[in-house]
Order: C-alpha cells, then sequence, then structure tokens
C-alpha cells in the first residue's frame, strides 16, 4: 500500500473516531437532560458511537488477518439484517400511526394510560385525554375504559387521572369505567376486556376505539388481537413537539420486535 492509500486510511479512520466521539457525546447529553425526553434517542447515539468504533476494530483486523475478514463480514450480515428488519417495522409503525380513523363509529372506546406527574397528567397522557375528548364528543352514548394503574411517583392510579381530567372537560362520569390495575398494555387490554363484557361488549366481535398516541398504535393493536379483540382500531393522539415524535417513532421500532417476538 503506497503512502498516500495509508494517509487516506489514516483520515478516514480519525474521521470514524471523530464522529464517534459527537455521537457518544450527544448520546450523553441526551440522557442527562431528563426533562427533554430524549432518553432512547441518547441511547440509540451512544450504540451508534460504539458500532463505528468497532467497525474500525473490525477493519484493522480483517487486513491483518483472514480470520478478522471472516467476523467483518459476519457482523455486517447480521447488522444489515437487523437495520432491513427495523426499517421494515418503523415502515409499519408510521402507517398505523398516521392513519386517522376517527370517522369510525365504535362499541366502546378503551383509553390507555400513560404517565401521571403527581395528580395531574404527563404530556403523553394529556395528548391521549384530548384525542378522547374530541371522540367521545363525536360517538356519545358508548362505554369507555380508562385503564392504568399506579406507577412510581404517581399519586393516583392513571385510570383515575383520566377520569378527573374528562369528568372536569364535560363527559358524563356514567360512561367512564375505571380499571386501575393494569401496569402495560397487555394488561390494559386484558383487565379491560372483563369490564367491557359487564357492559354487554364482546370484543371479540364488537368494534374497540382503541385512544393512545400515534406511535403507540401499531403495537397496541397487535397486543389486542392476541389479547382476542376482534376488531381493534386506533385513535391516534400527536405530541406536540417533532423531536419528542422522532425519539419516540424510533423507539417504537425496537419495542414492536420486541413485543414480537418475546410478549
Amino acid at each position: 500500500m503506497t503512502y498516500r492509500g495509508k494517509r487516506r486510511e489514516r483520515w478516514g479512520e480519525q474521521i470514524q473516531w471523530g464522529i464517534s466521539a459527537l455521537l457518544a457525546l450527544a448520546g450523553f447529553v441526551f440522557l442527562a437532560v431528563r426533562p427533554w425526553g430524549m432518553r432512547f434517542s441518547g441511547f440509540l447515539l451512544v450504540g451508534l458511537a460504539a458500532i463505528l468504533c468497532l467497525e474500525v476494530f473490525l477493519d484493522r483486523w480483517a487486513k491483518q488477518a483472514k480470520a478478522g475478514w471472516w467476523c467483518r463480514l459476519a457482523w455486517r450480515t447480521v447488522l444489515s439484517l437487523v437495520v432491513v428488519s427495523l426499517a421494515v417495522t418503523e415502515g409499519i409503525v408510521m402507517q398505523e400511526g398516521k392513519a386517522d380513523l376517527s370517522d369510525i363509529p365504535a362499541d366502546a372506546v378503551v383509553v390507555l394510560g400513560a404517565g401521571v406527574n403527581g395528580t395531574e397528567p404527563s404530556l403523553s397522557l394529556r395528548t391521549r385525554l384530548d384525542a378522547a375528548l374530541t371522540y367521545l364528543e363525536d360517538n356519545p352514548d358508548i362505554p369507555v375504559v380508562l385503564t392504568g394503574g399506579t406507577g412510581y411517583g404517581e399519586e393516583i392510579s392513571e385510570a383515575q387521572c383520566m377520569y378527573d381530567y374528562l369528568t372536569a372537560h364535560g363527559v358524563d362520569s356514567g360512561r367512564l369505567i375505571l380499571e386501575d390495575q393494569a401496569g402495560n398494555t397487555a394488561e390494559n387490554f386484558a383487565f379491560s376486556k372483563e369490564l367491557l363484557a359487564q357492559r354487554g361488549v364482546d370484543p371479540a366481535r364488537d368494534r374497540i376505539a382503541v385512544v393512545t398516541n400515534d406511535f403507540h398504535i401499531a403495537r397496541s393493536r397487535l397486543i389486542a388481537a392476541r389479547q382476542g379483540y376482534g376488531y381493534a382500531f386506533g385513535i391516534p393522539a400527536k405530541l406536540p413537539w417533532r423531536h419528542l415524535e422522532i425519539n419516540y417513532y424510533l423507539r417504537e421500532a425496537f419495542a414492536m420486535v420486541k413485543t414480537f417476538l418475546f410478549d
């Protein structure tokens, strides 16, 4: 290899190291500043930095030994498959999240809980409740299950918080059903199923409108189908800030894969 070729190779490595350092720095900033709500993006940036560093070492090893060449090939093959799988999953998440099915009438509504700050709804939960208010105004005569237990730092259950918010905004309390034990989305649907049956609604047969954030709709529908909901469709609630939407859409692709394989 000529001197010029070696110099270009060193420059290439230095650029990779520099990009890795910038990605890692940005990632640690996102992780440290919790109010931004960008922790997943922080982990993702740190992971990308680690991948670039690993690429440098594999390139060096591949130039020195045949085993290194094969290891680099295997690594890049696996990485390509993972990236393609996540890209396809992300496409599904985005397609489901952008679909607006709010014109479809339902036999019942399930509002999925999210974080509560003391007794007040978090930003994510408030957007879900505002989307629910709009849908309930157009569909005034159907029961509504508010599902969500009490998590860390929450003084009241998510279901109670939703009840307080909706009734304060004029929703008839008689149509609201509280489910305050669920700790995750699977339990949301499992426990809500029993309460719906008590109101004469059969989730296996009837149409159920599920109110949640837009990025969460695809996974929610997958979990609902596994819980025996025959026709659950999403009512999307959008977060107000673009950077949060990007963060949660990226995270949801990984969550979808986890749910599909392990949950």
